[in-house]
């Protein structure tokens, strides 16, 4: 039986971007729409956000009221859930010296904040080590084992790391360390031998959780400690349980700067961990904050566009352990000081990574020149900073809406470098694969972002691998690139009011798409190339008179900002998500510009 095939929204079957626009609801998504007005009694607008992420009316209560009690399950579904709460928990009785090894990405300083913060309050002893990205590289190593077992640690616990690091745990274990290891990342089926391997993504987990980060593995597993400590009576002689709940800010921030599914569980983190940032409490995150200028309520995007930036800029290009001290850190002096210091590091890590894109998109133009279906494209330089290159991958591939991988080559001819995947695209798997049939040194990852490490001479044996093994599922995510929208909007009906009710639908980000709207046939009054960063400010103006005004991000020289300029005081049908803008005292409704097309 053949399926019929969406009708284009608004007739538009190529915009200025070359995808069609589609309705986000089919015939079933229109069905549960008008159920969920009729039968929840929901605003239109309401209702077609949920139908078109497939909630079902008699979902939609606890959708739209998320309890992290109704939603988290027993830490215990994960495999060796049990002796890793055990070994903290003796690791708390005893007041031991407990190392803990690190990512230096958000999730990597969330989850060792996290956890450091607990075993603090419970009575241990805990040491942070965030290895240097040129130095060390990514996961544990050898020496900096051996420095933290000649400062007397006696458990050793790696967070967001540690799941394919055999030989440099089996150094900790032969040195007289425990080992626990709390990840994420896909993983192989041979593991290290060690005490407790937490991660819902090994091949013999069935708990159906590996959409988690690593911060939310942490969470579970200090949701187990701590009950298993009040099993054993400790909580009894060492006073007050830590309070886990307040500690949803930091799970918060890496589930969205990890771009993680935010679904389920991970939707429920991130909806009250809001709640917790919005108060401000943490010092660290304040201060950051404040040097962000962030203004008014925290939101979703704030954290993966404000916040996480300026916490990875420690581990890309300066001190990798300052994104942990300042979420750590109690001192309102302290914490200004490093959050002033991220921030320039992030202006700085701007720069460069302003010139390696440059240099990255004339690369993948040349490579495409020659053929135009590669499937994933690889740029490299010896002249890119290691911490920048997942950067430079994320900007490819949402240039060319293809898999990308930026590599930042050493003077021995070797490689490291990052890739970023598109919706359907599962790299981290390619790029264990690769590994394992010896075209790698280590890498590893999850569908949407993978590491790699390269000896020298494989960087041309890796990329035709990826090609030719992700071929048929990038072909088939670029046939199903489509714009999906999810309703027309005016300008006059662009207001604070209907921010409010979407924001009900939220959050939004990974797996819960943000909503995108079309304002039919406006006229572009206003084209203008602001900053340095290449962006465009639009003013749009519908049929009633009314305006709204919005910004176009770094397309000033792409095709979107290019199409937009051209089309200047014309009539278009514009795509674009919404934000609130507060400024003054003033709110109002900013569009964030995604794409135009001509009226048909």
């Amino acid at each position: 039986m053949s399926l019929i095939p969406p009708r284009a929204f608004l007739g538009v079957t190529r915009s200025a971007l070359g995808r069609p626009w589609r309705d986000r609801l089919d015939a079933a998504g229109l069905g549960r729409a008008e159920a969920l007005t009729q039968r929840e009694g929901l605003p239109d607008i309401l209702a077609r956000l949920l139908a078109g992420r497939g909630v079902e009316p008699s979902e939609a209560p606890s959708f739209l009221e998320p309890k992290l009690r109704d939603l988290l399950p027993d830490p215990g579904t994960l495999i060796d859930m049990a002796p890793a709460a055990e070994r903290l928990a003796r690791a708390v009785e005893r007041g031991e010296r407990v190392a803990i090894f690190g990512d230096y990405d958000v999730d990597g300083a969330c989850s060792a904040a996290l956890l450091a913060g607990f075993l603090t309050q419970a009575g241990a002893r805990p040491r942070i080590h965030i290895p240097d990205r040129l130095i060390e590289g990514y996961g544990p190593n050898g020496e900096a084992i051996r420095q933290l077992a000649a400062e007397g640690a006696t458990l050793l616990v790696t967070v967001d790391c540690g799941t394919t690091s055999h030989e440099p745990l089996a150094e900790a274990r032969r040195l007289g360390l425990d080992v626990v290891v709390l990840d994420h990342h896909q993983a192989p089926e041979r593991l290290p031998e060690v005490e407790a391997l937490v991660n819902p993504n090994r091949q013999d987990d069935l708990s159906g959780l590996g959409h988690l980060c690593a911060a939310g593995v942490v969470f579970l597993a200090l949701v187990a400690t701590r009950a298993e400590l009040r099993r054993r009576g400790a909580w009894a002689s060492r006073g007050v349980e830590p309070d886990l709940l307040a500690a949803l800010d930091l799970v918060a921030l890496a589930t969205v700067a990890d771009v993680v599914p935010l679904q389920g569980l991970n939707r429920a983190f991130v909806r009250q961990g809001l709640a917790i940032l919005r108060g401000r409490a943490r010092p660290g995150l304040a201060a950051l904050m404040d040097v962000a200028g962030l203004d008014g309520p925290v939101q979703p995007w704030h954290l993966g566009f404000l916040l996480g930036p300026r916490i990875n800029a420690g581990g890309r290009i300066g001190d990798a352990g300052l994104g942990a001290r300042l979420l750590l850190t109690e001192d309102e002096i302290e914490a200004r000081s490093i959050a002033a210091e991220l921030n320039r590091l992030n202006q700085e890590r701007q720069e460069i990574e302003r010139q390696a894109v440059i240099e990255a998109i004339s690369q993948a133009d040349h490579a495409l020149m020659r053929d135009p279906a590669l499937a994933v494209l690889l740029a490299s330089s010896p002249d890119w900073h290691p911490g920048i290159v997942g950067l430079v991958a994320a900007r490819l591939k949402e240039r060319f809406r293809k898999p990308a991988f930026a590599l930042a080559l050493n003077g021995e001819g070797g490689a490291t470098g990052s890739g970023r995947s598109v919706a359907g695209v599962d790299l981290g798997r390619a790029v264990r694969a690769a590994v394992e049939a010896g075209l790698a040194l280590k890498g590893g990852g999850h569908a949407m972002a993978a590491g790699v490490t390269l000896a020298p001479g494989q960087d041309a044996v890796f990329h035709a691998f990826l090609a030719q093994r992700l071929a048929s599922e990038v072909a088939a995510a670029g046939e199903s690139e489509a714009l999906l929208v999810d309703a027309a909007l005016s300008a006059g009906g662009a207001t604070p009011r209907l921010l409010a009710e979407i924001d009900k639908a939220g959050p939004f980000g990974q797996g819960s798409p943000e909503p995108v709207f079309v304002f039919p046939a406006h006229r572009l009054t206003e084209v203008i190339e602001i900053g340095s960063g290449g962006h465009v400010r639009v003013k749009l103006k519908g049929g009633d008179g009314a305006s709204v005004g919005g910004v176009a991000f770094r397309c000033a020289q792409e095709p979107l900002g290019r199409a937009l300029l051209a089309a200047r005081g014309e009539s278009v049908h514009l795509a674009a998500t919404l934000t609130l803008n507060r400024w003054g005292g003033n709110e109002k409704a900013e569009l964030r510009v995604l794409d135009l097309a001509r009226p048909v």
